[in-house]
């Protein structure tokens, strides 16, 4: 099947669709991948992106769009795909259309509260990198790291100010892609609240594997 999977920041979308695409062998495609592996490959689209890029600047919709396509002709993508981050707004959705039949548009349904607790609470080691969460994943000791003892932090975007303006801008930019979907019927609506695998269960009960 190919899959579109909307949801704001922070509602796990991301962590999902890396696990579906093992249990369904079908890819997990996001715009970030798409670019990074253009750039790598130093196609003709790939060098357009990495001057972009580098300019500080914006990848337009017309190159983001031509990439995906690109990306979803390959063999892999043939029996299915997940698309995360891509389309973003109306007029990509309408683009995707145009080369893509989609089979399901999965919205990861979570409150703007739920999300701000959930990455709010995030701290994560200077020295090694591990995650932990202040009410979900608490370390023994508070600002220590359990693992090397290296000092826990809260990053920039994981600050209240900065989730809140991530929240406001997906509301104003993607979210009426679930309006778009919802008129086609295709929208399938996931409680993004529950831990991963209640999420994957749920998911799983909507599409069972052929």
């Amino acid at each position: 099947m190919n899959f579109v999977f909307l949801g704001p920041p922070g509602a796990g979308k991301g962590t999902l669709a890396a696990k579906v695409a093992v249990d369904y062998d079908i890819p997990h495609i996001s715009t970030g991948d798409i670019f990074r592996a253009a750039i790598k490959a130093q196609s003709p689209l790939g060098l357009k992106v990495k001057a972009i890029i580098d300019s500080g600047a914006l990848v337009s919709d017309d190159l983001t769009i031509e990439l995906v396509k690109d990306r979803l002709s390959q063999p892999d993508a043939q029996k299915g795909f997940i698309l995360d981050g891509f389309p973003r707004t109306i007029p990509q959705a309408e683009a995707l259309e145009t080369f893509s039949d989609i089979d399901a548009v999965v919205n990861f349904d979570i409150a703007d509260e739920a999300v701000v607790e959930r990455l709010s609470g995030r701290r994560v080691c200077k020295a090694c990198g591990h995650n932990f969460h202040v009410k979900f994943m608490a370390p023994k000791q508070d600002g220590v790291c359990d693992a090397c003892g290296g000092e826990l932090y809260t990053r920039d975007d994981d600050k209240i100010e900065a989730i809140t303006h991530r929240l406001e801008v997906y509301r104003k930019q993607t979210a009426p892609l679930i309006d778009f979907y919802r008129e086609k019927g295709k929208i399938v609506d996931i409680d993004a609240r529950p831990e991963t695998t209640a999420i994957l269960q749920e998911f799983e009960g909507k599409f069972p594997r052929s």
